[in-house]
């Protein structure tokens, strides 16, 4: 006895596969159809060849041996009476009664060929037949018409013999012929019933199949498969912690278990995303709270910054006035730098304080039809544009979800950039163009001017980022960077065009509707190189 001996073996049908049980299944059945069926066709034969020989054998042989014996009468009949008589019209039943019997005779023969014993009976009918017919039918046959046949009278008792033993052969053989007819009639019917029995217990076994193979695949595969969708259900339904119960073949076990474990990892990674958004929930109250403190920083440090530079701006000013040319040079120099700077300092200021609320402090977005906007913003570029004799058209502008006061400062930041930045002694040619591109409007500011190198094409759009001097064009390098903030504040992308070589092209996309969350977009990071590169 082996150690293994005392431990029970592990169940192999436990580790069979949906396909091996499907393939088993498949297998008995053709085997059990395949039995099945060749009983049936084994019992259709057997009846088949029975019917066969009743039909075609027993019965002809019987008949065809009442016709002999009908033959057999009519030579003797025949026979009797022209040797009584010496009429010769008595011999014409001798003569058909023995075409007759030849034909008979080769019948039965011709039925009987693979029965020995009906043959011998057969045998013994024509060797009878025969001894009458050569001892009394043919000599009497043979006698002279006309008058009665001596032989008739001399050997009447002989041809009573003789004819007797034919007649006794036929009975024999009548007997034989009936007793197997009767037993083929009989092995008919019990084969019949037979073949009733097997064809209903074939029904009744293909029945039972059918209900074996429904039930297996209710419990192999409809029944794990509902469980599975049962769990399945419920723990969509929010039960997470609900397990999932394997059953059924391995295979689905193994995907039980597969699911199972994909939930467990499903609630694992829920638990770590409910932790992360309460700590994103804190950080965005966080940031909602910075955000507020942020924008009432800048407010109050506009006003606190814009006070001493006022002051610093007046006396700066009236130092200017009062003191303008009773100074040396250098001290007149030092006071426009002074006026200047501060200038320059309030007006960044409040560039910087409209900045910030871009996308934080908006008015409820409504219809804005942009034609009005940008003529309401040619009308306050108009100075501007006199002096430098612009030339501004523009297709038909659609309205659109917007907000009004955005809408203003994205052209007035756009159109004047355009006019600002001319080549020198030529008149500007500005135009502006609309085009739906599937959800969005796609829009074209498009000049004649000194245009953007294309490795500026991304700088342009980051605050304080100027690509000239303040001597050379006025500014504060703020405009594009507010422009980029509106634009992606409304849903939308903009862009320097860096195929077009005669001036600038600045393109910008804008949403049709309202986006549901509008919010302010990433910052620009402004870098400590990027102050220290503006002029």
């Amino acid at each position: 006895m082996t150690c293994d001996e005392g431990q029970p073996r592990p169940r192999r049908l436990s580790t069979w596969t949906t396909r091996r049980w499907l393939r088993a299944g498949v297998a008995a059945s053709l085997v059990v159809l395949t039995l099945l069926g060749a009983t049936g066709a084994w019992v259709l034969g057997r009846t088949a060849s029975i019917s066969s020989n009743l039909v075609d054998v027993r019965s002809p042989a019987l008949t065809t041996s009442y016709r002999l014996e009908s033959a057999l009468l009519n030579q003797e009949t025949g026979i009797r009476g022209y040797g009584l008589t010496g009429t010769t019209q008595f011999l014409s039943p001798y003569r058909q009664g023995v075409t007759d019997e030849r034909t008979h005779t080769a019948q039965l023969a011709k039925l009987l060929h693979s029965d020995r014993a009906a043959l011998a009976d057969l045998k013994a009918v024509q060797d009878a037949i025969n001894v009458w017919h050569a001892r009394i039918a043919e000599p009497i046959a043979s006698s002279p018409s006309g008058k009665p046949s001596p032989l008739a009278a001399q050997r009447a008792a002989e041809g009573k013999a003789a004819f007797d033993t034919v007649r006794k052969a036929m009975t024999g053989q009548q007997g034989r012929l009936r007793a197997d007819r009767l037993r083929a009639r009989d092995d008919l019917t019990a084969t019949t019933n037979l073949r009733n029995w097997v064809f209903t217990a074939i029904a009744a076994i293909i029945v039972l199949l059918a209900a074996l193979v429904f039930e297996g695949l209710r419990r192999g595969i409809t029944d794990p498969l509902a469980q599975l969708g049962r769990d399945a259900r419920t723990i969509a339904g929010g039960d997470f912690d609900h397990p999932i119960t394997p059953t059924g073949p391995a295979d689905l076990r193994h995907l039980s278990g597969e699911i199972d474990f994909m939930r467990r990892r499903l609630v694992r990674e829920l638990a770590f995303t409910e932790e992360a958004r309460l700590r994103l929930d804190a950080q965005a109250a966080d940031l909602q709270r910075s955000n507020a403190e942020l924008e009432q920083f800048a407010y109050v440090a506009s006003h606190d910054l814009q006070e001493p530079l006022r002051k610093v701006s007046s006396f700066t000013q009236l130092l200017q006035r009062r003191y303008g040319g009773q100074l040396d040079a250098k001290a007149d120099q030092y006071i426009d730098y002074a006026v200047d700077g501060a200038n320059r300092m309030q007006i960044l200021i409040n560039d910087l304080l409209t900045f910030s609320r871009v996308g934080r402090v908006h008015h409820e977005l409504q219809d804005v039809d942009l034609d009005e906007t940008l003529e309401r913003t040619l009308s306050a570029l108009s100075v501007g544009i006199e002096e430098a004799g612009a030339v501004i058209t523009h297709d038909l502008l659609p309205t659109l979800a917007a907000d009004p006061t955005q809408m203003g400062m994205l052209w007035q930041n756009l159109i004047g950039n355009a006019v600002k930045f001319r080549r020198p002694g030529t008149a500007p040619h500005i135009h502006v163009t609309a085009d739906r591109e599937d959800a969005m409007w796609r829009f074209t500011v498009t000049d004649d001017g000194i245009g953007i190198a294309p490795e500026f094409a991304e700088k342009v759009f980051v605050i304080f980022q100027r690509l000239h001097t303040k001597d050379a064009y006025s500014g504060s390098g703020i405009g594009l960077a507010m422009c980029k903030k509106i634009v992606e504040f409304h849903g939308g992308t903009i862009a320097v065009d860096p195929d077009y070589r005669d001036g600038t092209r600045i393109t910008f996309t804008l949403a049709p509707e309202p986006l549901q969350n509008p919010g302010p977009s990433t910052l620009p990071e402004v870098t400590r190189a990027d102050v220290a590169h503006r002029p």
